[in-house]
C-alpha cells in the first residue's frame, strides 16, 4: 500500500514538474525579444537567426564528445536520418528564417499576433501525427488564450496597410515561421522515444546547419565582418540566443513533453507575450498599460485551467529513453 501510495504521488508531480519547466522555457523564449532588438543594429535578419543556433550546435557536439557516446550516438541518429532532416530543415530553418525575415519585413506586433497560431497548428498537427484528443477544455483554452494575446498585443492594420506588398510578404513568412516551429515541437516528440532531449536537440540542429549555411553566405555574406563591429552589449544578446534560447529553454520543453501531450504544453506558448511583456517593461522601461493587464491575466486563467483540470496528458510512469538518464 506505501509503495502504491508513493508512485501515485510521483504520477501526480508530473503535470506539478511540466508547469515549471514550460514557465521557465517560456520566460527565456521572451527574452529573443530583447535580444534581438540589441542586436539588430549589429547584424542582418538570416545571421541573427543562423548564427547563434550554430554555435548551440558546436555546444551540442562538445558536450557529446565529453559524454564519450559520439560514434554510437551518431550511428544511431543515421538510421534516423530523413526524421532529423524533416525536424532541422522543415521545422526548425523554417522557424527561424521565417519569423525573423518576416518581422523584418512586417512588424514586431504583427509577429506577436500571429505567433498565437502555433498552438492552433500544434493542435491539428498532433491529432494528425500524434493521435492526440482536441478536448472542448483545450478548445476553450486555445481561444481564451487567443483572446489574452490579442490584448496584449493590438495588430496595427493602418500600418500594415501603408507598408504594402512588403508587409503581407513578411506576414506570410511569419506564418510560415509558426507552421515550421509546431511541427517541430510536434515531430521531436516522436524523438523523444529513441533519443534523449539533448540529443534531439543536436541531431536536428546539426541538419539545419548543414542545410542554411550555403543560405547565410549567399544572403549575409560579410556576417564575419559584422561580428567583428558588435559591442560587449550584442555580444551578450548573441550569447542569450545561442545558450538560452536555442539551448536551455528547448531541453526544459522537451524534458515537459516526457510528461505532458504536446497539445498541452504547446498552450503554454501563449505565456511567451507575457512575460514579453514584463521584460519589456523593466529592462527597456516600456509602460504597462491596462490592456495589457488584462491581457495577461486572461492568458494566465487559460494557462492555469488546462493544467489543473486537463486529464488527458500522457501523466504514466515510463521507462527512460535512450540516453535520458544522462541529462
Amino acid at each position: 500500500m506505501i509503495a502504491g501510495a508513493d508512485s501515485q504521488r510521483v504520477v501526480a508531480a508530473r503535470p506539478a514538474l511540466a508547469v515549471c519547466l514550460l514557465v521557465a522555457a517560456n520566460f527565456l523564449w521572451a527574452g529573443q525579444g530583447v535580444a534581438v532588438k540589441l542586436l539588430n543594429g549589429g547584424l542582418g535578419p538570416v545571421a541573427i537567426a543562423l548564427l547563434p543556433l550554430y554555435v548551440a550546435t558546436g555546444v551540442g557536439f562538445g558536450l557529446m564528445l565529453v559524454r564519450g557516446r559520439l560514434k554510437s550516438q551518431f550511428a544511431l541518429a543515421w538510421t534516423h536520418r530523413r526524421e532529423f532532416v524533416l525536424a532541422g530543415v522543415f521545422g526548425q530553418c523554417t522557424a527561424q528564417l521565417g519569423m525573423t525575415i518576416g518581422v523584418k519585413m512586417s512588424l514586431a506586433s504583427n509577429g506577436a499576433i500571429l505567433s498565437m497560431l502555433i498552438p492552433i497548428l500544434t493542435a491539428v498537427i498532433a491529432t494528425w501525427l500524434l493521435r492526440e484528443k482536441l478536448r472542448p477544455l483545450r478548445v476553450g483554452a486555445l481561444l481564451l488564450g487567443v483572446v489574452g494575446v490579442v490584448l496584449l498585443s493590438p495588430i496595427r492594420t493602418g500600418v500594415t496597410a501603408g507598408a504594402g506588398e512588403r508587409a503581407m510578404a513578411g506576414n506570410f513568412l511569419i506564418a510560415l515561421g509558426c507552421l515550421g516551429s509546431a511541427f517541430y515541437n510536434v515531430f521531436s516528440k516522436r524523438l523523444l522515444g529513441r533519443f534523449s532531449a539533448s540529443e534531439v536537440l543536436f541531431f536536428s540542429y546539426l541538419a539545419a546547419t548543414i542545410f542554411s549555411l550555403p543560405v547565410l553566405a549567399g544572403v549575409e555574406g560579410n556576417w564575419p565582418q559584422e561580428l567583428a563591429r558588435m559591442s560587449r552589449s550584442e555580444w551578450a544578446a548573441f550569447g542569450y540566443l545561442a545558450v538560452f534560447l536555442y539551448g536551455v529553454s528547448m531541453v526544459l520543453f522537451f524534458q515537459a513533453l516526457r510528461h505532458v501531450e504536446v497539445m498541452v504544453a504547446s498552450m503554454s506558448l501563449y505565456l511567451v507575450p507575457v512575460f514579453g511583456v514584463i521584460l519589456a517593461a523593466v529592462m527597456l522601461g516600456e509602460r504597462l498599460s491596462t490592456q495589457a493587464i488584462a491581457g495577461s491575466a486572461i492568458v494566465l486563467v487559460a494557462t492555469v485551467l488546462l493544467f489543473r483540470f486537463d486529464r488527458g496528458g500522457d501523466y504514466r510512469e515510463r521507462p527512460l529513453a535512450v540516453g535520458e538518464q544522462d541529462l
